[in-house]
């Protein structure tokens, strides 16, 4: 784009956005040109916030026509740097954050439309005042938003019982790359009329349409639960515990996250606060999570206690501590949702997000930790996370004594190709929750199996055949060398 055509377009956007919807200011921008990771940093002609639909619709339009790349941005919490621009400061980062309200809620229904930039736990709480509650939750959910989760297919800790993102949408409305408006915010059961677009553009991370606003389901809220923290012996018995919990306690169970010891004193080195819940140390933790609609909560607490004295009669828990009050659920909680920020505070590692068949993840946790510790000298494995959805943060700590940002950037293409490879060899998938964006494009490109890469190139094309859409980030390009 020439200088005239940059002037031209700004212009344009400008009159189509107001005061308040685009700003060039470095300053105001800066915060919003690197991932949170800060592992990537771009720039962008401008910022552009609009403030509803019709907003963006007219913008992207003008980006059509002007041919300047869009690049999507909710709360800027991803993982994988896919809403962070290119260094060239020709594509235009598009905030949703200004379209944060709650256009309708169905008590009845248990259903709320809303809009892309309201913040996850904005949702939460506005849910608990109509007793209700939004069941997906995540360590980010103070910045997070719907938009952001949507476009990435986000999970979190109640997967086990609720699913992904994808459950939780009825309908949504999206921008399409031609300015087009797509509403299917309908929350219909049945549709037989082609292909389920809302489900196209779901965990399709901007490349094929900008989210505005869904439909979501609703849960009623809690009345009562239980929170377990236990130490197993090994990860195979964390699996066998879950199997057992799975059969006494039915929907009951909403939570089942592993924590190995490695990644606990870590928490409870980084986080003062913090305590050792249980007396003795373990190789393992399971953190269970228990919940009840039931007024009578006794039922739960009962069979809670039955579940645990039943693992320790199997020999699948060595000790366990059963809250006794919110504060302590939280507390225990805390420990899970503190350890990403613990490990990075630890030091230097290479950090991976992937998933293969559950009942393999056990025996894939332990091949393959000792697989790259043996391969990568020095280095150690930390797995934690979602057992029950056979997805765990793997990550492969530095040696001690290294550097960080030297050590990644000289080893953490060889490590993360070796997890990938690893974990393509079990079945599984190089990104669980977290989406590709451009961390993991070229890894798909070698990886995925050709009629993948066929068909998500070919919905690419004919959905954004000028390519605007979020460019460089999931769909792997066809001439890429790794692609070849």
């Amino acid at each position: 784009m020439n200088s005239a055509t940059h002037g031209s377009f700004l212009e344009s956007a400008q009159a189509t956005l107001g005061e308040r919807g685009l700003t060039r200011d470095a300053e105001l921008m800066e915060p919003w040109l690197t991932d949170w990771r800060g592992r990537y940093h771009g720039n962008a002609i401008a910022l552009a916030s609009p403030a509803n639909t019709a907003e963006v619709a007219a913008l992207v339009a003008l980006c059509a026509r002007h041919r300047v790349p869009i690049v999507p941005q909710g709360g800027n919490s991803g993982m994988s740097g896919g809403a962070t621009p290119d260094a060239s400061g020709t594509a235009l980062l598009l905030s949703l954050r200004r379209m944060d309200s709650f256009r309708r809620w169905d008590e009845d229904a248990r259903e709320v439309v809303c809009e892309a930039g309201v913040i996850l736990q904005t949702l939460h709480d506005a849910a608990a005042q109509r007793a209700l509650r939004f069941p997906l939750t995540l360590g980010g959910r103070g910045s997070a938003t719907i938009g952001g989760l949507i476009s990435t297919n986000a999970g979190g800790t109640q997967v086990l019982r609720h699913g992904t993102m994808r459950a939780q949408v009825l309908g949504l409305e999206a921008v399409l790359p031609d300015g087009s408006v797509l509403d299917t915010l309908a929350a219909l059961k049945k549709d037989n009329r082609g292909f389920d677009l809302k489900q196209l553009l779901i965990g399709s991370e901007g490349t094929l349409g900008i989210v505005t606003a869904a439909t979501l389901s609703l849960e009623p809220q809690i009345t009562g639960r239980q929170v377990v923290f236990a130490g197993v012996e090994s990860v195979q018995q964390a699996w066998c515990l879950l199997l057992l919990a799975r059969d006494r306690m039915g929907a009951a169970l909403e939570g089942f996250e592993i924590i190995p010891r490695l990644a606990l004193e870590s928490v409870l080195h980084h986080e003062p606060a913090s305590r050792d819940p249980l007396s003795d140390r373990h190789h393992w933790y399971v953190l269970i999570e228990l919940v009840t609609h039931d007024p009578d909560t006794a039922p739960l607490a009962e069979q809670t206690t039955a579940l645990l004295e039943t693992a320790l009669g199997k020999g699948l828990v060595e000790d366990a501590t059963i809250a006794a009050n919110e504060t302590q659920a939280e507390a225990l909680w805390a420990l899970r949702d503190g350890i990403s920020s613990a490990e990075r505070a630890h030091g230097p590692a290479v950090q991976h997000d992937i998933s293969v068949p559950p009942a393999r993840m056990p025996d894939f946790i332990d091949q393959a930790s000792a697989a790259l510790e043996d391969r990568f000298e020095g280095t150690r494995a930390v797995a934690f996370g979602h057992l029950g959805d056979g997805n765990v943060h793997f990550h492969l700590r530095a040696p001690t004594g290294a550097t960080g940002g030297e050590w990644e950037e000289r080893e953490g293409k060889a490590i993360s190709a070796a997890v990938h490879d690893l974990v393509t060899q079990w079945g599984g998938s190089i990104s669980a929750e977290h989406g590709i964006g451009q961390m993991k494009r070229d890894e798909l490109a070698r990886l995925a199996d050709p009629a993948r890469l066929t068909i998500l190139r070919g919905v690419k094309q004919a959905l954004d055949p000028l390519g605007i859409m979020n460019p460089g980030k999931l769909v792997p390009l066809a001439s890429s060398p790794q692609a070849a």
